[in-house]
């Protein structure tokens, strides 16, 4: 049956295009018309169609190049070439680059309806048969390592599941360690590409000629070593997925050549002139704020707004304590039966450690830890004493006690108490140096010791006080002796942070 089904009709003949649009129009189909090669690649971009009529001799692009350029937009778009001058070569041709059929001219209505009615039926059963495969991977898939119960991981799934069946590029956005390739691989997985290849690139680990090497390819002499051709990481991936692992430090001059990759999916080996075609569905991670990167002029902001297009956003575990317990269990399992200890446990005051920690290294700094106690394992329980060192270690213990006086707080004394702490602790820290507590606090040398000499501030262990322009200030009561040391704690909680190596 044609009735509604979508022809685009590529024909530089008006009265050629005006005869099939009157005989398909009367079968009740939709159709689109195009003049061109390059009107009939628009139209193919623009919507979903059923068939396409192309004749061989067009006036911009030669029919066979056009039939290649619109299998490449869908492989599954039965095309039927159509031409006056009809050889044994452009026939060959054109079923070697994948046309359902060939009609010569002049043709009969009938016959041209029969090749049409089959290669839409021939349409019809292998997108039902797509979309019921996708429909159970869909159903039956469970996110391969991606574990998790909370609103936070419920959401990405979500997304996952809508975003995966199009063509559009992803970014996904987390902090090292949160899973950001098993997402990718899972938006892969769910694709209608999930039968072809699946490429990682590992964005900075190369210098800017073989990065672009690896993944444009380069013609023979391209360069010293060059001693013969090679592919690219992205020929390798046509058809199927690439995935930039921290895309964020990609050098600006390779920018601009994915960008054409992107928007043109064209490119050039390196060293070569010869623009090729490429189908690729890109997906990109990244563990820092790309718009961050474009306000410093470190990452072009056309790019970021092709790839900004949606968006994974992946929480840190200590933004999902809930999934801790399913994720140890998960690994517990994995590793379990990779190191033939099948049946482990995990104890309670394990698992209460582990929803205790911070986890800084996030779901992998959690697999690593499950790994380590299952080799390490002699019974058939996962103990406290099997955690790392820096779980064991690891409180979360509740905010200082604070309690309004009777009288309130006056804010300012109150702020010129925790400055002075802070300095103390600072100028202790840094061992009397003005300079490093100075960066230790982040303000100037200058505007430091301004600060020392208006507070009479000095180390703990100095000879004196620090000189002063001005009459020493008034005797100060401790802020612990009149705000329970809440200055004091919040100062030094300042300061660790400060010193802290994450901080």
């Amino acid at each position: 049956m044609l009735h509604n089904s979508s022809v685009l009709i590529v024909d530089d003949e008006e009265v050629m295009r005006d005869v099939l649009e009157s005989l398909l129009a009367r079968e009740g189909c939709r159709v689109r018309l195009a003049a061109s090669g390059e009107e009939a690649i628009e139209a193919a971009e623009a919507e979903s169609l059923d068939v396409a009529i192309v004749d061989v001799m067009l006036p911009d692009i030669n029919g066979i190049d056009v039939l290649e350029r619109l299998k490449a937009i869908d492989p599954e778009l039965p095309v039927v070439m159509i031409t006056a001058f009809g050889t044994a070569a452009n026939t060959r041709e054109a079923f070697k680059r994948g046309a359902f059929d060939f009609i010569e001219k002049p043709f009969k209505n009938d016959e041209v309806l029969v090749v049409l009615r089959n290669a839409v039926e021939q349409h019809r059963l292998v997108t039902e048969n797509r979309t019921l495969r996708q429909s159970l991977k869909l159903q039956g898939h469970r996110f391969s390592e991606l574990v998790g119960r909370s609103s936070r991981m419920q959401r990405v799934f979500d997304l996952v599941s809508q975003a995966a069946p199009t063509r559009t590029t992803i970014l996904i956005q987390g902090e090292s360690g949160t899973g950001k390739e098993l997402v990718a691989r899972a938006i892969h997985a769910k694709s209608l590409r999930s039968d072809r290849p699946f490429i990682t690139v590992n964005s900075g680990s190369l210098p800017p000629d073989l990065f672009e090497s690896n993944l444009f390819g380069h013609v023979k002499g391209a360069f010293t070593g060059a001693v013969s051709p090679k592919k690219g990481l992205f020929e390798l991936a046509d058809r199927g997925s690439i995935f930039f692992d921290e895309i964020g430090i990609v050098p600006l001059e390779t920018q601009a050549k994915l960008l054409r990759v992107i928007q043109e999916r064209e490119f050039m080996r390196l060293g070569g002139v010869d623009t090729l075609k490429v189908d690729v569905r890109i997906i990109a991670a990244t563990n820092i704020d790309l718009k961050q990167l474009v306000d410093a002029g470190r990452f072009r902001e056309d790019l970021y707004y092709r790839l900004h297009v949606i968006t994974v956003e992946l929480p840190g575990l200590r933004d999902r304590p809930e999934d801790i317990p399913l994720l140890a269990q998960h690994f517990l399992t994995k590793y379990g039966e990779e190191n033939h200890k099948p049946g482990l446990d995990l104890a309670p005051e394990a698992i209460r450690l582990m929803e205790d920690y911070h986890w800084p290294g996030n779901v992998r700094e959690l697999e690593n830890a499950i790994e380590r106690a299952v080799v390490f394992a002699t019974g058939t329980t996962i103990s406290a004493d099997l955690m790392p060192e820096a779980v064991r270690s690891s409180q979360r213990l509740p905010p200082p006690a604070f309690e309004m006086p009777p009288g309130g707080l006056p804010l300012r004394k109150v702020m010129e108490e925790m400055e002075t702490m802070l300095i103390s602790r600072s100028l202790e820290a840094a061992g009397g140096v003005q300079k490093r507590a100075a960066e230790l606090l982040q303000v100037k040398p200058t505007t430091l010791n301004e600060m020392i000499k208006r507070y009479g501030i000095h180390p703990r262990g100095s000879r004196g006080p620090a000189p002063s322009t001005r009459d020493d200030p008034p005797e100060r009561v401790p802020a612990r002796a009149r705000h329970g040391n809440r200055a004091e704690s919040i100062a030094a909680d300042l300061l660790e942070r400060r010193l802290s190596p994450r901080g």
